[in-house]
């Protein structure tokens, strides 16, 4: 029996990633090529003015409309990139207060999370983000709560961290709307033999290689990626993955070429330096959150780190937060 399609509203905001936006975009066209005939799915493009709206890499697309008004059974993803504050403007954000009002699915790939948490609709939801985003989300809205994965689904409410993570998303809407053989469809036409699950990590660099040799290793990288506001000793984290001390140095001089207290202390001045960038947090605050009880600790460390002082880096931030 032919259902009525599944329609989409994709707001392109200026500076979206276009990978992200293409992924999404690809799975809902791949499901109306499936041999049933049936046209599963319908979309447009949206944006604020009117006008073609440029990708980060500065490609432009065209758009069917200005902000107009949605049916209920339309669904909303808001595509951003890393200027998402600067771009969400007033009319923007009251535009998603009033169309969500009505009921429907809405959501957002990459940094489009953040328009969401401008607009106040996504409080006490779970979302994600680009993982270069996510500490800015969680310091600045602790009433989201930020995940790490590559897409969350909650209620009403989906987020992607963007790139391949969009696949991901679109593809478990698709078994969640028609069910398990059209995704699969759909995923083998993408030949993406691997569809990741929700809470699948977004970085190859924190889990080092699926190999059972590093698993220990990769149980320590997160432990100290948890625990950055309260920074555990070497013995401690040591005690937490079942190693010696001296087994867990071996284990990170053999597999990433420093000490575990040098590799801590880098995804400290890591995480300091995105708020640094994303926020118009103080520098006592970031020290704080980012475990440092001395901030001449921090300012010596950090220009060792970056080749900068905090507050240049600062300065020229390539993120400001407009909802603070």
């Amino acid at each position: 029996m032919t259902q009525t399609p599944k329609r989409y509203a994709f707001l392109l905001l200026p500076g979206y990633s276009q990978l992200g936006f293409a992924c999404a975009v690809e799975a809902l066209s791949l499901a109306n090529r499936h041999p049933s005939g049936q046209a599963y799915y319908q979309w447009r493009l949206i944006g604020e003015t009117g006008m073609p709206v440029p990708a980060y890499n500065g490609v432009t697309a065209a758009v069917e409309a200005a902000l107009p008004s949605l049916e209920r059974d339309e669904v909303i993803v808001v595509c951003a990139g890393e200027d998402a504050g600067n771009v969400s403007s007033p009319n923007v954000l009251n535009w998603l207060r009033k169309e969500t009002r009505k009921g429907m699915d809405f959501g957002a790939l990459s940094r489009g999370s953040y328009t969401l948490a401008l607009a106040g609709l996504i409080d006490g939801k779970r979302v994600t983000t680009h993982w270069e985003y996510h500490n800015a989300l969680s310091e600045l809205l602790p009433d989201v709560i930020v995940e790490s994965g590559i897409f969350a689904v909650d209620g009403r409410v989906f987020t992607c961290a963007g790139g391949a993570a969009s696949m991901d998303l679109m593809l478990h809407r698709v078994h969640a709307e028609y069910g398990i053989e059209l995704a699969t469809w759909v995923a083998d036409q993408m030949v993406y033999t691997a569809p990741r699950a929700e809470h699948h990590g977004q970085r190859l660099s924190l889990r080092v290689s699926g190999e059972p040799r590093h698993a220990k290793l990769s149980l320590a990288l997160q432990v100290m990626q948890n625990n950055i506001e309260d920074p555990l000793s070497p013995d401690e984290i040591a005690a937490v993955v079942s190693l010696s001390t001296r087994q867990l140095e071996r284990l990170f001089a053999r597999y990433m070429a420093t000490s575990p207290k040098r590799h801590y202390l880098r995804m400290r001045l890591e995480k300091a330096r995105h708020l640094l960038r994303q926020t118009d947090m103080s520098v006592t605050e970031i020290c704080l959150s980012c475990g440092f009880n001395s901030a001449s600790h921090f300012s010596k460390s950090y220009p060792k780190a970056f080749g900068v002082s905090p507050s240049l880096d600062a300065a020229g931030q390539e993120f400001v937060w407009a909802g603070g």
